[in-house]
């Protein structure tokens, strides 16, 4: 008997049955143009060197992630966007007699206490000015509630009835048949690896650009390496990809 294939109706041709394994091909990555997004994760001031919680080494990735989200390689850029209220529960300075990078319970899991950063409308918040916003499709913020953090596009941290609230992300993503993810931004260790981490549970092809990510602790990358991959997530390098999709330019 003929075997029928049958695809989904919100995917494009060709974006459905794919995994990780078989879009690589001698150390090349394809991007299945039609079924891609390049997720772009907090690039903001305050994670840069001179801002409140900069990373290590993050000004580097400005302009290759720039190169990439005007590369037309994928057919969404999406964004996320820490974006915290004053006094926000996850800053130090919202726990007397507490320091920057002491960690605390909150709601049963650990909590990292930050430096107060990416406060809603100051200049550090603000998105990258050196990043072509122009393509990004979304932006999604988050970090928003002031009780809660939120390290992952996908999912807020745990709140107090020991939930992990959306935001919203993946639904926009499936309702657009995309299918395959490549996550680049700040900070690896932290929102860049929760939300590889989510993508992956929501059932995602996922990739992270390890050479467009910068860590807070670069002591952490063999462990957030390893991690991910157990995890099933594709841990490459930028000059690794290819387009197969008409549309890139």
């Amino acid at each position: 008997m003929e075997s029928v294939k049958r695809v989904h109706p919100l995917y494009p041709a060709g974006c459905v049955g794919l995994d990780r394994g078989q879009a690589m091909d001698n150390g090349r990555v394809s991007i299945r143009r039609e079924c891609s997004a390049l997720i772009v994760v907090d690039m903001q001031p305050d994670f840069i060197e001179g801002g409140a919680l900069p990373t290590q080494g993050g000004r580097v990735v400005v302009a290759p992630i720039a190169e990439l989200m005007s590369s037309g390689y994928f057919r969404y850029c999406v964004a996320t966007q820490d974006w915290h209220p004053p006094e926000h529960i996850s800053f130090a300075s919202s726990h007397p007699g507490r320091e920057p990078f002491d960690v605390i319970e909150l709601y049963g899991q650990e909590q990292v206490l930050w430096p107060e950063h990416c406060v809603q409308g100051s200049a550090g918040a603000a998105l990258h000015p050196e990043l072509p916003w122009e393509k990004a499709a979304a932006i999604v913020r988050k970090g928003e509630d002031p009780l809660v953090d939120s390290y992952s596009g996908f999912l807020n941290n745990w709140n107090a009835d020991g939930r992990r609230p959306p935001t919203g992300l993946a639904g926009y993503l499936r309702e657009r048949g995309i299918t395959d993810l490549f996550l680049c931004g700040l900070a690896r260790d932290y929102c860049v690896k929760w939300s590889a981490e989510d993508a992956i549970a929501a059932g995602f092809t996922t990739y992270v650009l390890w050479d467009l990510t910068r860590p807070v602790d670069s002591g952490t990358d063999e462990r957030v390496r390893t991690h991910l991959g157990t995890k099933g997530v594709g841990i490459i390098r930028s000059e690794q990809l290819t387009c197969d999709q008409h549309g890139a330019s």
